[in-house]
């Protein structure tokens, strides 16, 4: 396996900025994560705070015991009692066999930046990664990517959830699963470690539940020895514990919203995209009502209602309904920041490009809340490489960092001309240019004429012109048909290196890699030492 760091310009400013130009943002941000210096001074600053350790641990054990979580991850539990021990936290949907390959970088980020600051700090570090288990966007997560017939074909499970509910809460349909994952394996090609994987796979449905089991299950099987510790945030026994933070979610949330309102604004006004949608009456917070999830709004009064009036409460018996039944409510992108902060000694939080971009306008919340906003981290990123592919690139001459960030489009183009001489668009272009030049005595003496011959004139010509081109296409087809076989390697390396326009991550999952290499894959990339500073790694397989 060889990992070769490349450069890339992202096409986010804000996240652009974040990583090579911080002082134009420092002040949207607690701490610079460029500053050697921040990570002793959080760490100071958390062990003078409380965190309900024991009761904390003592739920995150009840429910990896369920996923049957390694004795490492077990152990890593009991030290979340140290009062010395803090976290390294991310977060992501509960995504069918774990989503894109995103979720497993953001895995590997965060046992890479945990394994480095306990290095560093000679405490203990525990990586924390948050399934967001009360979301309810199903059609976010119900689907996998694969790729099939040089396209990315997208395979959906046949499961609909009659109600707009959490994904905890979604009970899998076992048969509607099973025939899914069967349409995955059957795209994959037939190799020594299919058979076993798919068998562990089938195992860890019929153990699971709801999504956010399967996820974990799935999680576990790749990652069994480095000590990560998974977190269902839906889980009833969290809200519990979530019972006073909530209440401070409630009394603080005027000026949560409006300060993330007011900051919102800012950052348009500076030029930066945004991917956050936030008015200055939103809640901010969910309420869980005959099995959906409802959004707060705020009242000028003070009270709090569903955005179609499906409920209707006082800020007293929102209140009430967070100390009694904290269940009932759940957090949204701007309050679950807020929550980890509550519940985990959060060292550090990483954050993918989006992430980090609504992250940019949470500082007044977590200053409204009475809290301090941790260390934010943009995740480690990367492209996967085979073997096959690599020779193809080295033979067609693609340079790695070029054709992630741009495809092999322009390559392909490149290529196919160099295989006629005079290239076929520049005969066609010349071819153009000489006709040009002939007809023009025609155009002039057309005005002669009149008005109504001199526009027949200039139609004449471009009915020539669109004759060129239409002779021009069929004989770039016959170039490509005749050379199909590397037009088709082309197109491929396009799929692997830049699929639907972006990054591999985005678009693949870890099922095609996990049939060819194993499932130990993830754990063997884990192994090398990474450095937050790199845009971006290709790793040769």
């Amino acid at each position: 396996m060889r990992i070769d760091p490349i450069a890339l310009r992202s096409k986010q400013l804000l996240f652009h900025d974040y990583k090579n130009n911080f002082q134009s943002l420092e002040d949207k941000f607690e701490y610079n994560p460029q500053d050697q210096s921040i990570w002793s001074n959080r760490f100071n600053y958390l062990r003078n705070n409380n965190y309900q350790r024991e009761a904390l641990s003592t739920v995150i054990q009840h429910m990896n015991e369920k996923w049957g979580a390694p004795s490492t991850t077990c152990t890593n539990i009991e030290k979340l009692k140290r009062e010395e021990s803090t976290v390294v936290i991310a977060g992501q949907q509960a995504g069918l066999m774990t989503g894109p390959l995103y979720t497993v970088h953001k895995i590997i980020s965060v046992l890479q930046l945990a394994r480095q600051k306990e290095k560093e700090l000679n405490k203990p570090v525990i990586p924390i990664f948050w399934i967001a288990g009360e979301d309810h966007d199903f059609d976010e997560i119900n689907h996998l990517f694969m790729k099939e017939n040089q396209s990315m074909k997208k395979i959906t499970i046949q499961q609909i959830p009659e109600k707009k509910a959490s994904v905890s809460d979604i009970t899998i349909a076992q048969e509607n699963a099973e025939n899914w994952v069967n349409q995955i394996f059957q795209v994959v090609k037939e190799t020594e470690f299919t058979s076993d994987f798919y068998h562990q796979v089938v195992h860890a449905l019929k153990q699971s539940e709801s999504y956010s089991d399967f996820f974990a299950r799935l999680v576990y099987l790749l990652f069994p020895e480095e000590g990560l510790v998974v977190v269902d945030a839906h889980d009833p026994h969290i809200r519990n514990l979530e019972s006073p933070y909530f209440k401070t979610m409630i009394e603080k949330n005027e000026d949560i919203a409006k300060g993330v309102f007011s900051a919102l604004q800012i950052n348009r006004q500076q030029g930066y995209e945004t991917v956050l949608d936030s008015e200055w009456n939103d809640a901010h917070l969910f309420y869980h009502h005959n099995g959906e999830r409802v959004l707060l709004s705020r009242d000028e009064d003070g009270s709090f209602r569903g955005k179609n009036n499906e409920v209707a409460f006082s800020k007293e018996e929102l209140l009430q309904v967070a100390e009694e039944n904290p269940e009932h409510l759940s957090n949204n992108v701007v309050t679950r920041p807020l929550m980890q902060e509550s519940l985990f000694p959060v060292l550090a939080f990483i954050g993918g490009p989006g992430e980090i971009n609504y992250w940019a306008v949470l500082k007044p919340a977590f200053q409204a809340a009475g809290m301090q906003m941790p260390p934010v981290l943009p995740r480690l990123s990367f492209t996967l490489i085979d073997r096959k592919a690599e020779q193809t690139m080295d033979r067609l001459q693609i340079e790695a960092v070029h054709g992630v960030q741009y495809g092999t489009g322009e390559e392909k183009m490149k290529w196919l001309a160099s295989r006629n001489s005079p290239p076929i668009q520049e005969l066609s272009k010349q071819v153009k240019s000489e006709i040009d030049r002939i007809h023009r005595p025609l155009r002039e003496k057309s005005s002669d004429f009149g008005p109504d011959i001199e526009q027949l004139a200039e139609k004449n010509l471009q009915y020539i012109f669109q004759d060129i081109d239409f002779l021009e296409k069929r004989m770039i087809q016959s170039l490509e048909q005749k050379y199909e076989q590397e037009i088709t390697q082309f197109d491929d390396l396009g799929l692997l290196l830049h699929p639907g326009g972006g990054l591999q991550e985005r678009m693949w999952s870890i099922v095609p890699w996990v049939n060819q290499h194993g499932t130990d894959l993830f754990q063997r990339i884990n192994q090398h030492h990474y450095s937050f500073d790199q845009d971006h790694y290709v790793v040769y397989v």
